[in-house]
């Protein structure tokens, strides 16, 4: 399988990753500079009371002071430790692949997969597979477990746990085919494209329309293999979808 990277992948902004490293670095080579000036010179000491019975205010100066020696080195040395491990999570993180890109790619050379493209009225459009078929959308809804439905009205459980509406997967996979045969439709081409769209989830009490297939991430091969392949769809007008594909992916 031919796989299409978005050219827009997100990446972590440059200037908050220098900013974390050198804030992280400071508090990490202060806390132990502070720990090598606490207790392998006579700083703390000096500053210290040497009285054999000191006065409460200079308890409370020694008390300060040993307190500071004590607890500050520490506690900027595993701050600073945090941050930089933070930003190395940051560098080092890559992207969550899903069961529908584990599935696609177990696909043959003659399909090609853009995983995220974005048309040009703005519209984000998840998991377009072009095929010897035409062209497929595979749109995959959130979790069932964060997602519950009254009737046709569905709702998502945000992450401070309030419920918000949500567009309907099947018809939201139906209107993404409509839109990617409208862009299509733009171009002056002397063929038409045909476009398939199923909605990849588990959640059984979900039933495929006449326009729209309901399947697993697993039945996504076998899926898109059943598809009866169009004729018109030459090599060269293959080649001319993924050109336009690559463009806005």
């Amino acid at each position: 399988m031919q796989l299409i990277q978005p050219s827009q992948t997100l990446r972590p902004a440059l200037g908050p990753l220098v900013l974390g490293t050198i804030v992280g670095a400071v508090l990490l080579f202060g806390g132990l500079g502070l720990a090598w000036l606490a207790f392998a010179t006579p700083l703390v000491r000096g500053l210290s009371p040497s009285v054999v019975r000191p006065a409460p205010d200079q308890i409370a100066i020694g008390a300060l002071v040993w307190g500071i020696s004590l607890v500050a080195p520490p506690c900027f040395a595993i701050v600073g430790a945090l941050r930089l491990s933070r930003v190395a999570a940051t560098v080092l993180r890559k992207p969550a692949v899903s069961p529908v890109g584990r599935a696609l790619a177990s696909l043959g050379d003659e399909f090609l997969a853009a995983p995220s493209v974005v048309l040009p009225e703005g519209r984000n459009i998840r998991n377009l597979v072009l095929g010897p078929f035409g062209l497929a959308v595979l749109f995959e809804p959130p979790s069932p477990r964060v997602t519950r439905r009254h009737g046709s009205t569905w709702e998502l459980r945000r992450a401070d746990g309030r419920w918000v509406p949500l567009e309907n997967p099947l018809e939201r996979a139906s209107r993404d085919a409509e839109r990617v045969r409208r862009w299509i439709g733009s171009g002056e081409r002397d063929f038409v494209v045909k476009v398939h769209a199923a909605v990849v989830s588990t959640d059984p009490t979900m039933s495929r329309t006449p326009t729209v297939a309901v399947i697993t991430a697993d039945e996504v091969p076998a899926w898109l293999a059943s598809l009866p392949p169009q004729r018109s769809l030459n090599s060269t007008r293959r080649d001319d979808l993924a050109d336009w594909i690559r463009e806005i992916a």
